[in-house]
């Protein structure tokens, strides 16, 4: 699986939940809603200048703080097809693959904002403007969580998993 985009970077750790949707948007099961508050708070234009298939580039522990699963949703339902990180906080990396959201790790990743981004899941690269970094790989669960939309949808698929 290969996922090309734009790249939207906010080299800026430790961006929490808080800060990816604001606590008082998550009452609302309008995921609409969601998105158009995503990262109001780092970048009150994010909403309206992301696009479907973008990608959100950030730096270490992106998405640390509580584990609501808005945070993922509001970037998925944004648009965001993608987050490179250079680490995450272990719920929001469980989170978003859960609902289908890409998230992949590349530690010394030097990615400029606008750039174009191409991520090789299989061999485990993002690539932007001739460089390239190493990204962790996934693991063939995960993508197979990823591939079917996220677990809900793997689960209900063809009476469950079973490998």
């Amino acid at each position: 699986m290969n996922i090309t985009g734009k790249a939207h970077v906010y080299l800026v750790d430790n961006i929490d939940t808080d800060r990816i949707i604001p606590g008082k948007y998550t009452k609302t099961l309008d995921i609409s809603s969601l998105a158009e508050h995503v990262l109001e708070d780092l970048d009150p234009d994010f909403s309206t200048t992301v696009r479907n298939g973008d990608l959100l580039v950030a730096g270490s522990n992106f998405g640390c703080g509580s584990s609501r699963e808005q945070a993922p949703i509001a970037l998925k339902a944004a648009g965001v097809s993608a987050v490179v990180a250079k680490s995450f906080a272990r719920i929001f990396f469980r989170n978003a693959i859960n609902i289908g959201l890409l998230v992949i790790e590349a530690p010394e990743h030097q990615i400029q904002n606008g750039a174009s981004l191409s991520i090789d899941l299989e061999n485990g690269l993002v690539e932007s403007d001739g460089q390239t970094w190493a990204a962790t790989k996934m693991p063939q669960v995960m993508m197979d969580i990823l591939n079917a939309g996220g677990l809900v949808n793997l689960l209900k698929k063809d009476g469950g998993y079973n490998k």
